[in-house]
C-alpha cells in the first residue's frame, strides 16, 4: 500500500468483479476533510476518456474512501523513469502527450466553473491497456473564474510537487490555469528527454530539468540538432516533425511569464501539428461555438469533449 499526503492507494476487486483503486484518505485536519468532500464534488462531476473516473465513494466515522476505475498500465512516470526492460517508443509519447493535454483542456477550458489540477506530473498520468493517457489525482484541484481572464488566478497554500511547481505558484502561492501549464511543460520535457523532472547533475547536485533543457531546447528550435536534448534511449527513432511541435509546445509551456504560456486547446492543436504554436498564440482557441460544457449548459462541442473517439 503506497503513502502520499496522508493518501493511501490500494487495488481492489468489488463484488460485481470490476477492478478498482481505493484511494484512503487519512482525516487528520479539517481541511483534509474539506479536500476530501472538493474531491467528491469535484470528480463526481467530470468525465472524459483522458480523466480517471470516480466508481464511487465511501464515508465512515472517520474514514474517506474514493473508489476509482483501475487503470493498469501503471503511471507515466514508471514508463519513462522506472521500467528498464522497456523504453517508451515516440509515437506512444505523442499519443500519451496529447491524451493529457485533452483530459487536462477539458478542465480547464470546457468545466463550469474551470478547474486547475495543481499537480500535473508524470506520476499523475496513468496508461490504461491502450498505453491511453488518463489524468488522476484531483485531490488538490481548485475551481476558479475565468469571466476575466484566462490567467485569473487564486491565492492559496501552495501544495503540488517540486520541479512541476511554476514560478509564480511556487514563490506566491497564486495559482491559475497556466500554472497547470507549466507543469504541463515539465511532463513534455520529460517525453522528450527522458529525464525526471529533477535528476543529478553530479554525485553531490541535483538539477532542474527545466534549467537543463531550456537552453538546448532554444538552440534546438533555432535550428540545431536535437541530439543533445531528445532521449538518447530512443535511438533517433521518431519523427523529426513531431519532434519540433512537442520541443516548441514543451518551450512555450514552461516560459517565466504566464501570460506568454498558451491555453491547453493550443497546444493540443500544435501537437497535432495542425498549426504553428506561434501561430495558435496569434490566432486565439477555439471559437464559442466549438465549445462544450458539463454540468447541463448548452454550448457545441469541442476536440476535448467526452466522445469516445476524441
Amino acid at each position: 500500500m503506497e503513502t502520499e499526503n496522508h493518501l493511501r492507494r490500494v487495488h481492489g476487486v468489488v463484488r460485481n468483479g470490476r477492478e478498482v483503486a481505493v484511494k484512503q484518505l487519512e482525516i487528520v485536519s479539517y481541511q483534509g476533510e474539506r479536500e476530501f468532500q472538493a474531491e467528491v464534488d469535484t470528480i463526481s462531476r467530470v468525465h472524459h476518456k483522458h480523466l480517471v473516473s470516480l466508481v464511487g465513494y465511501c464515508i465512515n466515522g472517520d474514514k474517506r474512501l474514493l473508489v476509482y476505475e483501475f487503470v493498469p498500465k501503471d503511471t507515466l512516470e514508471f514508463h519513462l523513469h522506472g521500467n528498464r526492460e522497456s523504453v517508451l517508443e515516440w509515437e506512444m509519447r505523442v499519443r500519451i502527450a496529447l491524451g493529457a493535454a485533452k483530459g487536462l483542456a477539458y478542465l480547464h477550458e470546457a468545466c463550469s466553473p474551470s478547474i486547475i489540477h495543481r499537480d500535473i506530473k508524470a506520476a499523475n498520468i496513468l496508461l490504461d491497456s491502450k498505453y491511453e493517457a488518463k489524468v488522476s489525482d484531483f485531490g488538490l484541484a481548485k475551481f476558479f473564474s475565468d469571466s476575466n481572464s484566462s490567467v485569473t488566478h487564486i491565492s492559496t497554500r501552495v501544495v503540488g510537487t517540486f520541479g512541476y511547481m511554476a514560478p509564480e505558484y511556487a514563490s506566491s502561492g497564486k495559482v491559475s490555469d497556466k500554472s497547470d501549464v507549466y507543469s504541463f511543460g515539465v511532463v513534455l520535457l520529460e517525453l522528450i528527454t527522458g529525464r525526471p523532472s529533477i535528476f543529478a547533475k553530479d554525485p553531490s547536485t541535483n538539477q532542474s530539468l527545466v534549467d537543463w533543457a531550456r537552453p538546448l531546447l532554444a538552440k534546438a528550435i533555432s535550428g540545431e540538432s536535437f541530439e543533445l536534448v531528445v532521449d538518447a534511449r530512443l535511438e533517433k527513432n521518431y519523427d523529426t516533425s513531431q519532434m519540433a511541435d512537442m520541443a516548441a509546445c514543451a518551450a512555450a509551456c514552461i516560459r517565466q511569464s504566464a501570460w506568454l504560456r498558451p491555453r491547453m486547446s493550443q497546444v493540443i492543436r500544435a501537437l497535432e501539428g495542425e498549426v504553428a504554436l506561434r501561430k495558435v498564440q496569434e490566432t486565439g482557441t477555439y471559437s464559442s461555438s466549438d465549445i462544450t460544457l458539463p454540468y447541463g449548459t448548452s454550448k457545441g462541442k469541442r476536440r476535448f469533449d467526452t466522445d469516445d473517439n476524441t
